[in-house]
């Protein structure tokens, strides 16, 4: 069912002189301006709204709540507020300690909480079907690693690999006449990302100890060649003959 639109009070609406009254003891000195609207609430219940001329708090209005009882005549204010509103500046959203870091914000010394219940892990020596994952798992429990990468934890970082800068759309790559996995610095890497992933292991490439996908590259491929520039012969020797060494 449609709501049913709450019937105009004449008595609230003409409080708007009452509720202006009340923003002015309260606010600012010059920081009321002209009154916008006037929304009922509820039976006998509405709110006056007034713009707001604070530079401080551009787009915001002041929001005063007026009443009357059953069978009263006279508005009474209930309480003053100042509001935002179309286009008003407003403070981020809050967001828990753990919800806040951004990868590359954790520095020297910085502590990650411990995420007890984490997709993206599962335990070492839980079987998953998957050959490479379970023997790397199997392996994992060598070294005492509770917990190894999930298949979701897997997929999610190979995307992220794959669609950053060392992956197959970054520019450099783009512009390179070959790609990793025909050069002589692509180490693979081992388990199931080995199809898709190595380490690059060449300390003139820009992704010198970095993830790459088979299919990146960049100007350092071990098997490219550019041509060598021709040296250029050094003109006549300028000689500076107005040049004088005082001597003592």
């Amino acid at each position: 069912m449609p709501e049913t639109k709450t019937k105009t009070d004449p008595s609230l609406l003409a409080a708007s002189d009452l509720a202006r009254e009340a923003l002015v003891g309260i606010a600012e000195p010059g920081t009321v301006g002209d009154h916008l609207e006037m929304v009922m609430d509820e039976e006998r219940l509405a709110t006056h709204y007034f713009a707001c001329t604070s530079f401080a708090y551009q787009g915001w209005r002041w929001a005063v709540s007026v009443a009357r009882a059953s069978r009263q005549k006279d508005a009474t204010v209930c309480e003053t507020s100042l509001v935002p509103g179309v286009g008003a500046i407003l403070s981020p959203q809050w967001l828990p300690y753990a919800e806040r870091l951004a990868p590359g914000d954790l520095g020297a010394g910085d502590v990650l909480p411990y995420k007890e219940q984490d997709d993206y892990l599962e335990p070492g020596f839980e079987a998953t079907g998957d050959e490479d994952v379970d023997q790397m798992a199997v392996f994992e429990l060598g070294l005492g690693r509770p917990r190894v990468l999930s298949a979701e934890g897997r997929d999610v970082a190979a995307q992220r690999w794959y669609d950053g800068s060392h992956g197959p759309t970054a520019e450099v790559a783009e512009k390179a006449t070959a790609t990793c996995s025909t050069c002589g610095f692509f180490v693979p890497m081992a388990g199931a990302l080995r199809t898709v992933f190595g380490v690059c292991a060449s300390e003139w490439s820009p992704s010198d100890g970095s993830v790459v996908s088979l299919d990146h590259g960049c100007g350092a491929h071990s098997e490219t060649d550019a041509e060598a520039p021709e040296p250029e012969p050094i003109g006549t020797p300028i000689v500076d003959e107005f040049a004088v060494d005082v001597l003592v």
